[in-house]
């Protein structure tokens, strides 16, 4: 899933590329992906870009006041095209969800998709006057970047979840997803199961260095990068997460996994349990 850094990113390579450009045709190639229907997303054509922003994990683009928002979701992604083919997409084929035409000052007539691999579809589109009017944003906490110290302290104060549960829980605190939250705490040196409101003040303050350098390391090295690019970019940062089975770059210890339904997150044994193996619940299930 994009998080903080890879969605800064997206709306930097929107900045650069497609502001100044006019709206040209929208092809909506699955309409289930539209969760707004007035304004319509035909408003949209004719419409300047004048700008892009980032909304916790939500991409936003500005033309002229009428907002084209989305949330990329899991597996959804944005791909940029300076030739796009001038025919609609046919609906219902492929990853592609949504497509932008333009039309830049230079006369060029670039576009760019909305795509989500795989079979589940929740990559989510909105068209509003304004970002607050999706219900996402509306709900979001603090951004992670933003956060200060003081703030972040009174979000771990004031819930008993585990710590891993509210790096990611977008409510208390906006842009980190499970990959993130997998790196903070093991530059933190803590467990994922450890309880929020149990934490030491000097445990308080590691971690929220470590949310601060870890985001603005991979924000910093996904800055400029092309859309393409991106996701490469972000596996070729992490120390723990997807590394199951790997050498943990700090100690040398094995990277562990826990799994659940539908996601997994991974750890350092002696980097954050003091050597402790956690529970995993799959397999936990499959010894029964």
């Amino acid at each position: 899933m994009p998080e903080l850094p890879e969605v800064e990113a997206l709306a930097g390579f929107l900045r650069e590329h497609a502001v100044g450009a006019v709206v040209g045709r929208v092809d909506v190639a699955a309409m289930s992906v539209l969760k707004t229907f007035d304004p319509p997303v035909t408003a949209l054509q004719g419409r300047d870009v004048t700008g892009a922003d980032r909304f916790g994990k939500f991409l936003a683009l500005d033309c002229d006041g009428l907002w084209l928002v989305t949330h990329l979701s899991r597996a959804g992604w944005l791909r940029w095209s300076d030739s796009p083919s001038p025919n609609p997409p046919k609906p219902g084929k492929g990853p592609l969800a949504l497509r932008v035409h333009l039309f830049t000052p230079t006369g060029d007539t670039p576009a760019f998709d909305l795509t989500e691999a795989g079979t589940k579809k929740r990559l989510a589109v909105w068209v509003v006057d304004d970002p607050q009017q999706v219900p996402g944003i509306a709900r979001l906490g603090p951004d992670a970047l933003a956060v200060t110290e003081t703030e972040f302290a009174h979000i771990l104060a004031g819930t008993n979840a585990r710590i891993k549960t509210v790096l990611v829980d977008q409510s208390l605190l906006a842009g980190i997803g499970n990959a993130y939250s997998d790196e903070i705490l093991h530059t933190a040196r803590l467990s994922p199961f450890a309880t929020a409101k149990s934490l030491k003040p000097e445990q308080v303050s590691a971690l929220y260095a470590a949310m601060r350098d870890e985001l603005a390391d991979a924000v910093a090295r996904s800055a400029g990068q092309d859309a393409a690019r991106l996701k490469g970019e972000k596996r070729s940062g992490m120390a723990v997460h997807g590394r199951a089975g790997q050498t943990c770059p700090v100690c040398g210890d094995t990277v562990r996994e826990v799994s659940f339904s539908e996601r997994s997150f991974q750890y350092c044994p002696t980097c954050q349990t003091g050597g402790k193996i956690l529970a995993d619940r799959r397999m936990s299930r499959l010894l029964k």
